[in-house]
């Protein structure tokens, strides 16, 4: 918005744009899980999972209740059981690594390549051993993992792949065919496919994989009161279902206003004031965030600030050092790259709804910091 005073103000996310345009579909959808009276497991949920399915060229998707019990399902149903070793970026968010806890196997951090901030096949390599049970990839900020890379190293070792993608809805890489054993998907509001709470899913083109998340999710049941195994109730709900059939739609629509605001932010942002992330080879990234780095990290947060942009980090705590494995051997881990980048990454705002004098405010914003702020010191 523009205040009185003429200066673009510019919000980091705006969902309520997100459903203002779709709200008369939204409106149907849910109406239509009302009148129907089915609330869990339902129409909606199979018509959306067959919808993501091949949307993400998946033979088969299952709905459930969260990202991180999307992450967690998939890797029990990969194969990996607790004692097991599961290597993870050293940069994510947290639930990446809170998945391979929750489920009583090991986490084993390995430094991302520091121009894409994503996992390194390199040093994965380096880092397996005869526990390893799988290797476990994020699509950080919207870019592809090194899908080819990774998929040497996991062949060469027979090990699962199974990728973290909640920041990734709809990103592509070459070689296409190089798929991983299961993708783990949520749906959390502010995601480029998001719902109206809670909600993720598992796609893999794998039956056996789709059958265990099928029955894990639903209390190990795959008939009313027959339990085939120990499991639990993580379950996308049909009102959840319904909206994200309807955004599902516009994903792509808007994954291409993404790039763009990306592309001129590529452009015209001063690369000796901040750094930019480099995008690899063969990939179309979805741009669910732009993240630079700065040295200057706070100052240039709030240099933005002062000038009506706002800017999130993502994230200022590495997983490691958080208090949740401070009693663990993970809180020595020696990883100097993820914590620098936790040091200096700013995410800039990039949404679909951005208006061109937005997306140029904060250029100027950002740019203006070598001036006022870097080159005097």
């Amino acid at each position: 918005m523009t205040t009185t005073t003429g200066v673009v103000t510019v919000p980091f996310l705006d969902l309520r744009a997100s459903t203002g345009d779709l709200r008369a579909d939204l409106d149907a959808a849910m109406a239509r899980v009302l009148d129907r009276g089915v609330y869990v497991l339902g129409p909606e949920v199979e018509s959306f999972e067959a919808a993501w399915a091949l949307y993400t060229d998946s033979r088969y998707c299952v709905g459930v209740g969260t990202g991180l019990s999307a992450i967690e399902l998939a890797l029990r149903a990969v194969g990996v059981k607790p004692g097991g070793e599961v290597i993870v970026p050293g940069n994510t968010y947290i639930a990446t690594w809170l998945a391979v806890t929750n489920i009583g196997a090991s986490v084993v951090p390995v430094e991302p390549e520091p121009t894409t901030y994503l996992l390194d096949a390199d040093r994965v390599e380096e880092m397996i051993t005869p526990r390893t049970a799988a290797i476990l990839p994020v699509h950080l900020y919207g870019q592809a993992a090194d899908m080819a890379g990774l998929s040497v190293v996991a062949r060469r070792h027979g090990l699962p792949v199974v990728i973290d993608g909640a920041q990734a809805h709809g990103v592509r890489w070459e070689p296409w065919e190089l798929q991983p054993d299961a993708t783990a998907w949520s749906f959390y509001p502010s995601k480029n496919l998001g719902a109206l709470g809670d909600g993720g899913a598992v796609t893999t083109r794998s039956r056996s994989v789709a059958e265990h998340i099928g029955l894990s999710r639903n209390y190990g049941s795959g008939s009313k009161n027959v339990h085939e195994e120990i499991g639990t109730n993580s379950r996308l709900d049909e009102l959840q279902a319904a909206i994200l059939g309807v955004k599902l739609a516009r994903l792509d629509e808007w994954n291409e206003r993404r790039r763009r605001i990306a592309g001129r932010y590529l452009e015209a942002l001063d690369p000796s004031v901040v750094g930019l992330p480099r995008v690899p080879a063969d990939t179309t990234p979805v741009w669910h965030l732009f993240v630079v780095r700065s040295p200057h990290r706070d100052r240039l947060q709030q240099h933005l600030a002062d000038r009506g942009v706002t800017t999130l980090v993502h994230y200022p705590i590495p997983p490691h050092r958080q208090n949740a494995y401070r009693a663990t051997a993970l809180a020595e881990a020696s990883l100097p790259i993820s914590e620098r980048l936790h040091r200096e990454i700013l995410s800039l705002p990039l949404h679909p709804h951005m208006r061109p004098e937005e997306v140029e405010a904060v250029i100027d914003a950002v740019n203006s910091f070598a001036v006022s702020d870097v080159a005097g010191g």
